[in-house]
């Protein structure tokens, strides 16, 4: 329980500058982060950064960041490292001379690569220190990302959970080769824990830049390290962020994580898009959809004229009429040929908005800008309320063997609340019953440990 003691949790719903703010911006994005060192390791070495715009000309220069990082090495190499990129990262990108955000933050990781890798030659006890380095902007023009190792960025929008970002690790890459089928002994076998890319090792570092992708309001993003991703599976990040506000996500995931006997420090960054600049009319997604309106009605109307025209013709016709009918005919083909032009890009618009989702779906594409890479659906189901309930009741039954003197009043009470709603079929209020449940036990066996230790130290 040593990460009770370098554990941050916060939220963050207003630029924390020093600088003047004028309290009339509104940023359009509510934040929360949370990292923990996890229950079985002495050091954190993850750092993370949110740092939202703090006026409109900022905004629209550079947009609202975030990173998660995951650092890697002996000793405190990996925690230098992964501190190294996040403030690194910022300041290059605020600073480069780059015309464009996306050439800025290509600019910014590379650059933070090469100051990790100089520190490192310089100094035998960081020699290959390393770190992943996962980046999200949020932009007028969209989401973009920049993306080194297997830390992730997903979107939640309407239930649908997408994952953004490629993992660098040995398995992913094998898998996206199609020689080995993830099921088969040997895509069993390989390592989990084996990454491909990182900042640090090397002089130079191949940045994968996703997006931009289109904003709406209501979308949320969530950076990790793998200490989640390891221990909390894609639907139930899934479902516990679009069930629950962002402070109480950030706080329940990490604590599920350490349940589920925290091997790694874990880091949980959640932005959500509320109503402000990134969904404003002049916002590419806006004119997205009002495009999509245009095609939609220029269809209809198409096929109208296409349908008056051929009766005309008909009309003409039999009025043995042959110039205005030929005319007619004309210009049915003319609308006719409009209208399956029109129903055509419909179509294909609608297609891709509306691709088929199932739970752990492949999107089968190649390295670098090609995100989505799964995609998941939020589940506030029974069943993945009881399994999240079997956390605790795993703990449960570990507090009874070895007598621990833990208050289970408050926990009984919240998942008798959760079984409750979930009999009534209320999915997500259930599931945040069950989220706070899960945040109680934590803070039960954190207090158990607490009085374990001082025991111990009265002993000696």
């Amino acid at each position: 329980m040593s990460g009770q003691a370098i554990s941050t949790s916060y939220i963050l719903k207003q630029p924390q500058e020093k600088r003047s703010v004028s309290e009339s911006w509104n940023p359009g994005v509510v934040c929360a982060a949370r990292t923990d060192v996890g229950m079985r390791r002495t050091n954190n070495q993850d750092s993370h950064s949110m740092i939202p715009a703090h006026s409109q000309e900022r905004f629209d220069a550079r947009g609202h960041l975030f990173t998660v990082a995951d650092g890697m090495g002996a000793h405190a190499a990996g925690e230098l490292a992964s501190s190294m990129a996040t403030e690194l990262i910022a300041m290059n990108y605020f600073r480069t001379s780059a015309l464009n955000a996306r050439d800025s933050l290509h600019v910014a990781v590379s650059e933070a690569n090469a100051e990790i890798f100089q520190r490192g030659q310089r100094n035998p006890e960081f020699h290959n220190m390393g770190t992943t380095a996962s980046t999200l902007v949020l932009l007028p023009t969209g989401a973009l990302i920049a993306h080194v190792g297997d830390s992730r960025i997903y979107r939640l929008r309407a239930g649908v959970f997408e994952q953004l970002t490629f993992d660098h690790s040995l398995v992913w890459e094998v898998q996206a080769s199609g020689q080995v089928h993830p099921d088969s002994a040997l895509g069993q076998a390989l390592p989990k824990n084996v990454i491909t890319r990182s900042l640090g090792p090397n002089a130079d570092v191949q940045v994968d830049i996703e997006g931009p992708f289109e904003i709406q309001q209501g979308d949320k993003f969530l950076l990790c390290s793998d200490g989640l991703s390891g221990q909390v599976d894609d639907v139930e990040i899934a479902t516990l962020l679009d069930c629950l506000p962002e402070d109480l996500a950030v706080e329940v995931l990490v604590d599920l994580a350490n349940l589920r006997g925290g091997p790694d420090n874990s880091t949980v960054v959640v932005a959500s898009v509320t109503d402000g600049p990134l969904v404003n009319d002049d916002n590419p997604t806006a004119r997205r959809e009002e495009e999509d309106t245009l095609v939609f009605w220029g269809t209809i109307a198409s096929i109208l004229a296409c349908g008056i025209s051929a009766v005309a013709s008909v009309t003409f016709l039999m009025l043995d009429q042959p110039g205005p009918m030929i005319i007619a005919v004309i210009g049915a083909i003319i609308s006719g040929v409009i209208a399956a032009m029109s129903y055509s890009n419909f179509k294909e618009q609608s297609r891709r908005r509306s691709l088929a989702l199932r739970d752990g779906t492949a999107i089968q594409k190649a390295f670098g800008g090609n995100a989505p890479y799964r995609r998941y659906l939020a589940r506030p189901d029974e069943t993945l309320y009881q399994r999240l309930g079997k956390t605790v009741n795993e703990l449960r039954d570990a507090a009874k063997m070895k007598n621990w003197l833990m208050d289970w009043d408050q926990i009984d009470a919240l998942q008798k609340c959760g079984a409750a709603a979930m009999q009534s079929g209320d999915g997500k209020t259930a599931i945040s019953y069950q989220a706070k449940a899960i945040i109680e036990t934590m803070h039960q066996l954190r207090e158990q440990h607490d009085r374990s230790a001082n025991e111990t130290a009265i002993d000696h």
